[in-house]
C-alpha cells in the first residue's frame, strides 16, 4: 500500500536543508515524524473523551410482520467490528476510523477500553473474550471482526489463537502489532506487559506454537517507518497455521496507523473481501 504524500508543500524547503544523497529517505522520515507529532498533539486533546466506557448501541430491531402474516427477518449485515486500542491509550484513538467504518458499510462498530493498569496479556485476552460474548449476545451476531492497534492486536491474537476465540472472530486486523516482539525502549521493561511484548517472552513463544484449524483470517498492516516496532518486520504475521495477509505500508509511523485514511481504506477492503468470500461460498454464514 502506497500512502499518499501528506506534506508535499514542504518538499522544496526540506530539499534545501538536506544533502541530495539523503533526500529520499530523510524526507520520508521527516514527513513521517511531522505527521506523528501532529497526530500526537490531536490525540492528547481527544484522550479525555475516551476515558469513559462507550455507550452501548441499541439492540437490533425485532422481526417485522407483513400484512399477509409472513415474518420479514431483518437483513443481517457483516459482523460487528470491535476496535481495540494500544498500550497506555484508549478508544479515542479510533474516532476517525470508527466513523469511516460505520459510514462505509453500515456495520455496527464498538470500541473497547482495557485498563491502563493491565499487566498481563493473557488476562486482557480473557476479558476481551467476555466482552465479545456480550457483544454477540446483544447484537445477535455469531461472530465479530476485530481491529487492534499495537498491543491491542496482540491481545486479540492471543484470544483468537490460544483461548478459542477463532470461533467468534471472523477477521482480525492488526495495525503495528509486535507479533514477534519488539526491542524498542529497553528501559520500558519495568512494566510487565512491555516485557511480554519482547522477543522470546512466554507470550510471544505461545503464539509461535501450532494452531491447526484456526478459523480466523488475519490481516496485518506493518510500516517501514514504525519507530515502535524493532525491527519493523516484527509487525508481520509469519505462522504456518494461520491464514495471514501482511500489508506493507510506506511513509507513515506508528501513531498514524489507526488514523490515516489510506489505512482505513485498506481495513475496509480487508473486511469487505472476507464478507464477499463468505457470500460466494454460498448460503447463510454464521456472521
Amino acid at each position: 500500500m502506497k500512502v499518499t504524500e501528506v506534506l508535499d508543500p514542504f518538499l522544496p524547503f526540506c530539499r534545501r536543508l538536506l544533502p541530495s544523497s539523503l533526500t529520499g529517505l530523510s524526507l520520508a522520515f521527516l514527513k513521517s515524524t511531522a505527521l506523528e507529532a501532529a497526530i500526537l498533539a490531536g490525540h492528547l486533546l481527544l484522550y479525555p473523551t475516551g476515558l469513559t466506557p462507550e455507550r452501548r448501541p441499541p439492540a437490533p430491531p425485532a422481526p417485522s410482520a407483513e400484512p399477509d402474516g409472513t415474518v420479514r427477518l431483518p437483513v443481517r449485515p457483516a459482523p460487528p467490528v470491535v476496535l481495540l486500542h494500544g498500550f497506555i491509550d484508549n478508544r479515542s484513538v479510533f474516532v476517525l476510523l470508527r466513523r469511516t467504518l460505520a459510514q462505509h458499510g453500515g456495520q455496527r462498530v464498538e470500541s473497547l477500553n482495557y485498563s491502563p493498569l493491565t499487566c498481563d496479556i493473557r488476562t486482557a485476552a480473557e476479558l476481551l473474550g467476555r466482552h465479545i460474548e456480550e457483544i454477540c449476545e446483544r447484537t445477535g451476531s455469531g461472530r465479530v471482526d476485530i481491529v487492534g492497534h499495537s498491543l491491542g492486536g496482540l491481545i486479540a491474537r492471543y484470544y483468537v489463537q490460544r483461548l478459542g476465540g477463532d470461533l467468534r472472530v471472523r477477521t482480525l486486523v492488526t495495525l503495528g502489532t509486535p507479533h514477534s516482539g519488539t526491542r524498542v525502549v529497553p528501559l520500558a521493561d519495568a512494566h510487565p506487559i512491555v516485557r511480554q511484548m519482547r522477543p522470546g517472552s512466554e507470550v510471544i513463544e505461545e503464539l509461535t506454537r501450532p494452531a491447526p484449524g484456526c478459523r480466523t483470517r488475519f490481516v496485518s498492516f506493518w510500516s517501514d517507518l514504525d519507530s515502535v516496532m524493532e525491527p519493523v518486520e516484527t509487525a508481520r504475521i509469519d505462522h504456518p497455521d494461520l491464514m495471514a495477509t501482511n500489508v506493507r505500508v510506506t511513509g507513515i509511523g506508528h501513531l498514524a496507523l489507526p488514523v490515516h485514511p489510506a489505512i482505513a481504506s485498506g481495513i475496509r477492503q480487508a473486511l469487505d473481501e472476507t464478507h464477499a468470500e463468505e457470500r460466494i461460498a454460498g448460503g447463510l454464514t454464521v456472521a
